[in-house]
This record gives structure tokens, C-alpha cells and sequence, in this order.
């Protein structure tokens, strides 16, 4: 019983023993490939963190802008919130078509109200305001999906990455089958181990980058359609009160 007891402990130990080896025995070219996707790996997490960061940011500050602009009466209200909430996408559609009803409403010389006894001033074009919610969207946009791409890029070179450190150690490993004159598994063992830890590592840094890709670009179009309705609900409005 002593021996069945001690015979595994000893086991884990070697596997460990013998998996640490591998990452730093292994041959000058599946060294830097190990490397290279490590810094792979890390840039991802990096960006993985921050971008889970922005985005629950983003969801609070779009929830309480919602609030705001739906129990206000004005639109200038609403703008005295802005400052507060920048990382809420919203907040930028906002105030790029409150800065364009600003300046169609602006009345002679400048001056943002009308002057007594004048009519109520209207918007000259609904569709400039329509073209700047556009534009802000597309800035919004390109802000969400800032550094999402590399994860993408990730995803996709870094098993490639690793399969070329495979094939390398593998050629090494055939180079000493050579020389030694032997098939023997103590021969080519290692190497082939030595090899195939760069496959691993690449599969580890793509995986990750795979699954939070596929999980920011939902929550990219979730905001993009929260934008979308914004939109609509600010041109409504504009047309209602300003036409």
C-alpha cells in the first residue's frame, strides 16, 4: 500500500518536472516561436481586460443617458449630462445632432434664440441631421471595435505560428535520428516533445482570442442597434418639435 501511495506522487512530479523541460530545452527557433506567442497571448488578455472594462462601462452610462434623455423635456438638459457619460455611445449621437439643430436653429448673427415677435425657427434640412447621427455612429462604431481586430488576428496566425516550431523541431529531430544512426524512441522522443509544444502554445493563444472575438463583436452589433433605434427616436423628435 506504501508503494501504491508514493508510485503517482512521484509520477505528477516527473510530468512536471519533464514539461518544464520541454519549454526550456527546446531548440533557438521554437524558443522564439514560444515567444512570440506568448506575446501574442498577453497583448490578447490585455485587450480582453480592457475591453470587458469599456464595455461595462458603456452599458451603465447607456442605461442612465436613456433615463436622462426620456424624462427630459429639453434637449439642452440632456446635454448638461453629457460630460458625465462619455462612454456611452449614445452620448456622442447626441452631441453630434444637437450640435447640428444648434446650427440650423441659430437665428440671424449668430444668435441660438429667436429674436421677440419672430416666428419659431425650424430646421432646414432634416437630413443633415440625419448625416451627422450617421457620422457620429460610424466614429462610435470604430471606437467599440478599436483593438477587437487583433484578437482576430490572434485567433488566426498564431496556430500557424505554432505549427511552424512544430515542423522546425520535428526536422531537428530527424537531424539527430540521422546522426545517432538510431530509430530508437529515446532518439526521437524528445524532439518530436520538444516540437510539439509549440503547437500547443499556439492552440492556447488562439483559442482564447477566438471565443472573446465572437463574444465582443455581439456585443458590438447589440450597441450598434441600440444606436440605430437612438437614432430614429432623435429624428422623431426633431421632426415633431423643429419642422
Amino acid at each position: 500500500m506504501v508503494q501504491a501511495t508514493d508510485q503517482p506522487a512521484g509520477t505528477g512530479e516527473a510530468v512536471q518536472t519533464d514539461f518544464i523541460k520541454l519549454l526550456s530545452e527546446g531548440g533557438a527557433v521554437v524558443q522564439i516561436v514560444l515567444v512570440i506567442l506568448l506575446i501574442f497571448s498577453a497583448v490578447s488578455w490585455a485587450i480582453i481586460l480592457y475591453k470587458f472594462w469599456q464595455f461595462s462601462r458603456a452599458e451603465r452610462q447607456t442605461k442612465t443617458f436613456l433615463d436622462v434623455f426620456r424624462k427630459s423635456s429639453k434637449f439642452s438638459e440632456v446635454h448638461a449630462v453629457c460630460r458625465t457619460l462619455t462612454e456611452s455611445p449614445l452620448t456622442g449621437l447626441f452631441q453630434a445632432g444637437y450640435g447640428e439643430l444648434n446650427t440650423q436653429l441659430r437665428g440671424p448673427g449668430g444668435d441660438a434664440k429667436p429674436a421677440p415677435g419672430t416666428a419659431r425657427p425650424t430646421l432646414k434640412s432634416l437630413d443633415a441631421v440625419d448625416r451627422a447621427l450617421l457620422r457620429a455612429t460610424t466614429l462610435e462604431m470604430n471606437r467599440l471595435e478599436n483593438k477587437v481586430t487583433f484578437l482576430a488576428t490572434t485567433a488566426s496566425i498564431t496556430p500557424f505560428i505554432g505549427l511552424f516550431g512544430t515542423v522546425w523541431g520535428i526536422m531537428d529531430s530527424f537531424q539527430a535520428i540521422g546522426l545517432a544512426g538510431s530509430s530508437s524512441l529515446g532518439v526521437v522522443a524528445p524532439g518530436i516533445a520538444h516540437a510539439l509544444v509549440a503547437t500547443a502554445a499556439g492552440l492556447f493563444a488562439a483559442i482564447p482570442a477566438v471565443y472573446f472575438y465572437n463574444h465582443f463583436t455581439h456585443r458590438v452589433k447589440h450597441f450598434s442597434g441600440e444606436m440605430d433605434d437612438f437614432s430614429l427616436e432623435f429624428l422623431n423628435i426633431a421632426e415633431r418639435n423643429f419642422t
